[in-house]
């Protein structure tokens, strides 16, 4: 099982990416709310898409790889981040 996660500063573009991932037909993909540390403003907050892919067994495989690459640049694109192991966040 792969998972990943991009974080972007535009809900929009969340849940457009969003979207377009599960029309692709990953395993789950799921828009989040993330709100800031230390922030109390409701606006003060990002939209996390976390992508989770059962046929990606080897994180070390192309395959893999390749995710790691286009989430990363998809993430770039909208002014966001990529996080490559979202299983590691506090």
């Amino acid at each position: 099982m792969s998972e990943h996660l991009m974080v972007f500063p535009d809900r929009d573009d969340a849940d457009r990416i969003a979207e377009d991932l599960r029309d692709e037909g990953f395993t789950e993909v799921r828009v989040v709310r993330e709100a800031l540390a230390g922030e109390d403003d409701s606006e003060d907050h990002e939209w996390a898409v976390h992508v989770r892919e059962d046929m990606v067994a080897d994180e070390s495989t192309a395959v893999a790889q390749g995710l790691r690459e286009r989430f990363a640049a998809l993430a770039e694109e909208h002014d966001g981040w990529y996080d490559p192991d979202p299983t590691t966040r506090a």
